[in-house]
């Protein structure tokens, strides 16, 4: 009698478990391990790739915050942003606080050129009403100006007032004519509004002599005073940074989330083809008036809030110069982003102190006390221009389209085409 021995068997093989993904993957969006479609597997370690966290929900795509990335880089940015004024000196957090003026401005511009699509010249006419209304406001009396010394708590909606019921005003106006049409008629406003601020001497000083700017009173505290917080001093500088960061948040956020509603979605398609969204059953008239009421309401707010920085304000610094800054910071930052607005502004508002410090290793530009050809503002002007041309040409979503591209290149990888 044979027996046969029994049949060896081997041990189902356990499925493979994809390790955790790290924190520079969280950080940067990425997994290191592939799924395999058959058998439950990983892919060898040989040929995983990093791949992007894609979006599969449509919620998700919704979100502020969508990502583990653009969370962390977040936070990271708010940090530094708080702590940044008790490491910098105090013409460096002015000049910073500047700068997040600028992008206020240059949000609420965005929303008008950016996601509506009307051409603007004139947003330095309703940063100026902002201005002037807060002045008015908080500011005292005295020679030949008007103030009424009430609160900032009071002074900052009516900057914000004001202009947004003239922007409303002007823009049925602005429904019959678009284009380069719309742009000589904004800048017909500011040139109206700058010979009116000359004139009014009552409100703005006059014409070379100007007035003060609103005065830091919030809530009955004297912003103007130095205050210690534990082993920490804060000055004026430090909680007017410390303000005007709070005010870029929430007009950020408010702004973004705009452009994502169903309003944000009208402007666009009166962007793209009016005509054809009006035929959708978009309402122009109500679409563009919202847009100028809010871009109004976005720079005379900034204008307010610039205000609190100068100690002295002139009508003639409401000007085309001024125009062309606003119109470069959403040109190289970025048209239609609120982050291209923020890093525009940075970069036109910081630029000319770099160039300040770069003066005395480049003999070609004259700075003080030195020889050179061609002056830091020249320099400036030249640069801005040749940027916008650029950015016209080459990368029309600015230095967010690089930055973004960039982005894309290395989260797309090694399928980047």
């Amino acid at each position: 009698m044979t027996t046969t021995a029994p049949e060896a068997t081997t041990p189902a093989p356990e499925p493979a478990v994809a390790p955790a993904a790290t924190g520079l993957e969280r950080l940067t969006g990425f997994s290191r391990s592939l799924r395999s479609s058959e058998g439950g597997g990983s892919v060898p370690a040989r040929v995983r790739r990093g791949r992007p966290a894609l979006v599969t929900r449509y919620s998700a795509d919704q979100g502020l915050l969508n990502t583990p990335a653009k969370r962390w880089w977040t936070v990271a940015a708010l940090v530094l942003a708080l702590v940044a004024p008790f490491y910098l000196t105090r013409d460096l957090t002015l000049l910073v606080s500047s700068a997040m003026v600028m992008a206020i401005a240059g949000i609420g511009l965005n929303l008008l050129t950016g996601y509506a699509g009307q051409i603007s010249l004139g947003h330095p006419f309703f940063m100026a009403l902002g201005a002037y209304t807060a002045a008015v406001v908080s500011g005292r009396s005295g020679g030949a100006v008007w103030g009424l010394e009430l609160d900032l708590a009071i002074a900052l909606p009516l900057a914000a007032l004001v202009p947004a019921v003239v922007g409303f005003i002007v823009a049925p106006l602005a429904m019959r004519v678009r284009g380069l049409y719309l742009a000589v008629l904004t800048l017909g406003l500011l040139m109206l509004g700058e010979q009116l601020f000359k004139q009014w001497a009552s409100l703005t000083g006059g014409s070379g002599v100007g007035r003060r700017g609103a005065e830091p009173v919030l809530f009955g505290n004297d912003l103007s005073i130095r205050y210690a917080v534990g082993p920490v001093i804060v000055d004026k500088n430090i909680t007017l940074y410390l303000i005007c960061l709070a005010a870029l948040i929430i007009l950020g956020v408010m702004a973004r989330n705009l452009a994502r509603s169903r309003t944000g979605r009208s402007f666009a398609a009166v962007r793209d083809r009016d005509i054809a969204a009006e035929i959708m059953g978009v309402n122009l008239l109500r679409t563009k008036t919202l847009a100028f009421t809010i871009s109004s309401a976005y720079a005379g707010l900034a204008g307010a809030l610039g205000s609190l920085l100068i100690s002295r304000m002139v009508p003639e610094q409401w000007n085309i110069f001024m125009s062309i800054q606003l119109l470069a910071v959403i040109v190289i930052g970025g048209v239609a982003t609120v982050t291209g607005s923020i890093i525009g502004a940075a970069f036109v508002v910081l630029l000319p102190r770099v160039l300040e410090e770069l003066a005395p290793y480049l003999p070609f530009i004259s700075g003080s006390g030195q020889g050179g050809f061609i002056s830091i503002f020249q320099l400036e002007s030249i640069l801005f221009g040749a940027l916008i041309v650029f950015f016209l040409t080459v990368e029309p979503r600015g230095l967010f389209g690089l930055w973004h591209r960039v982005r894309l290149y290395f989260k797309t990888w090694p399928f980047s085409y």
